[in-house]
């Protein structure tokens, strides 16, 4: 997304003119703050929430030693010479104590990229790092996740795991070649009994290290960027086309900015963001032109995550604009660990002659089902606006199973709180409906407040609630 299109300042002029008041304001964010590691910075940013949250603190690389992959031996066109010298500049960099990789102007084609503490992966205006289509390409298996499971599993285009002070930026753009990806797209058999064996591992216990989910056939595909168990990382301008599955995946992660980023993925799975038990989290002045959801907040799957016991928690996304998504804000399946404190302001779908795209979903969506237990709890989004919408601005459905159905059983009965939920200032043009609360009798769901939120034209009755205590609809018309 251009720099025309963000509130904030680039890196550069933002350090040129640190001494402004009237600019921090606008940037939201305060000077450099500590020096973690010798010859490197750090940066604040503040989220203005209406609950309780710390400073978002995050690496400054802009004064540390640049590692001009070239000068490592790449080569344009040569996957191999590009993947060695790539490797190299980042054991460079992490060995000087913090460095900047640069991937020059011009197209570099490579496999895996795994990052190392205190290094930046900087792709400057004109390049274009092209991932291989080749699953060769990302083993061997790396300890990672699906859909809310661990497993050992091909490696993400782009990872890290326990590192700290990372950051991936730069105005060029990341492109994943879908040669194999959009076969793998399809759900054979083969591919479900995959999925099936993995829950059944999980459910039953069994070591993440046994979990192997790399062999023939299973087809379980890489996320694009996964940051596993990372502290303090930025991820900021840059432009990301196609995916093999989830996009931008930081996982078990804490203190994390995403912002300036544009996201245009349109296949099976492609969120434009899953933060996953993740803590202090803002996402701000993206753009997302997605084949599923915008931005999709999660935590862990059933056993799984009631044994890393890490909720999702201090999540700030604002100032974003979506092309196309299924929802702008999803929550769960994936929620066993809990979800709190979730904040969304001033997002807004793409309206007018560029408006292609109603979605299939929602402004909000809180999904779970009978094994999640987890909660959700403290959720407030604020100034959303999107001219048509196939379904609500607020829709929760509490038995959502999708092909887990009959695929796998219930080992353990569940149910997940939720409660907290106020939406206010949305306005939707067509929709399907207002607002869809389907609770459990056993648990319903508790203290939901909306207040001018408008949908224009609805093509079923406005309000549709079920098992629901403390629901309140204020100024609002449907």
């Amino acid at each position: 997304m251009g720099n025309n299109n963000r509130q904030s300042l680039s890196r550069r002029d933002f350090l040129l003119a640190s001494s402004s008041a009237a600019l921090l304001a606008a940037c939201q964010q305060s000077s450099v703050i500590t020096s973690s590691q010798a010859g490197m910075n750090t940066q604040s940013f503040k989220t203005n929430s209406p609950f309780a949250m710390p400073d978002i603190i995050v690496p400054d690389f802009a004064h540390t030693p640049e590692f001009d992959i070239r000068v490592f031996g790449a080569i344009a066109g040569d996957k191999h010479a590009n993947n060695r010298a790539i490797a190299s500049a980042i054991d460079a960099a992490h060995q000087a104590g913090g460095g900047r990789v640069i991937i020059p102007q011009g197209e570099w084609v490579c496999g895996k990229i795994h990052l190392k503490s205190f290094v930046n992966l900087h792709i400057r205006k004109g390049a274009q790092l092209t991932f291989s289509g080749d699953p060769k390409d990302y083993l061997p298996a790396v300890k990672t996740s699906w859909e809310g499971m661990e497993c050992y599993n091909y490696s993400p285009l782009i990872y890290a795991y326990g590192c700290e002070h990372i950051a991936l930026s730069g105005e060029g753009k990341l492109f994943a070649n879908l040669d194999t990806w959009k076969i793998w797209y399809k759900r054979p058999p083969e591919h479900m009994q995959a999925l099936a064996n993995l829950y059944h591992m999980a459910v039953k216990g069994e070591p993440v290290e046994a979990r192997k989910m790399d062999y023939e056939g299973a087809n379980l595909r890489p996320h694009f960027v996964h940051f596993n168990r990372c502290k303090h990382v930025l991820i900021e301008d840059i432009d990301i086309e196609n995916s093999p599955f989830w996009v931008l995946h930081p996982y078990m992660s804490e203190h994390v900015v995403i912002r300036g980023v544009s996201v245009k993925a349109y296949g099976h799975n492609n969120d434009g963001v899953d933060p996953e038990m993740t803590q202090n989290l803002l996402i701000e002045h993206c753009e997302f032109d997605q084949g599923d959801d915008a931005i999709a907040i999660k935590a862990g799957r059933n056993q799984d995550a009631w044994r890393l016991n890490m909720p999702c928690k201090n999540v700030v996304i604002r100032h974003c604009r979506i092309k196309r998504a299924h929802q702008l804000i999803a929550i769960g399946s994936e929620l066993s660990g809990g979800i709190e404190n979730v904040f969304v302001d001033d997002c807004h779908f793409e309206g007018g002659a560029a408006f292609k795209y109603e979605g299939t979903g929602n402004l909000v969506l809180i999904k779970t089902n009978e094994r999640r237990g987890g909660y959700v709890r403290n959720i407030v989004v604020q100034n959303i606006t999107a001219p048509a919408i196939n379904g609500g601005a607020l829709t929760i459905a509490t038995d959502v199973l999708y092909q887990w159905k009959d695929l796998v059983p219930t080992y353990e009965r569940k149910l997940t709180t939720i409660s907290g939920i106020h939406l206010q200032n949305v306005r939707v043009g067509k929709a399907g409906y207002l607002c869809k609360i389907e609770g459990q009798a056993e648990m319903p769901v508790s203290n939901v407040t909306l207040s001018n939120v408008v949908a224009e034209n609805t093509r079923e009755e406005a309000v549709q609630n079920s098992n629901v205590n403390g629901y309140s609809w204020q100024n609002s018309q449907n």
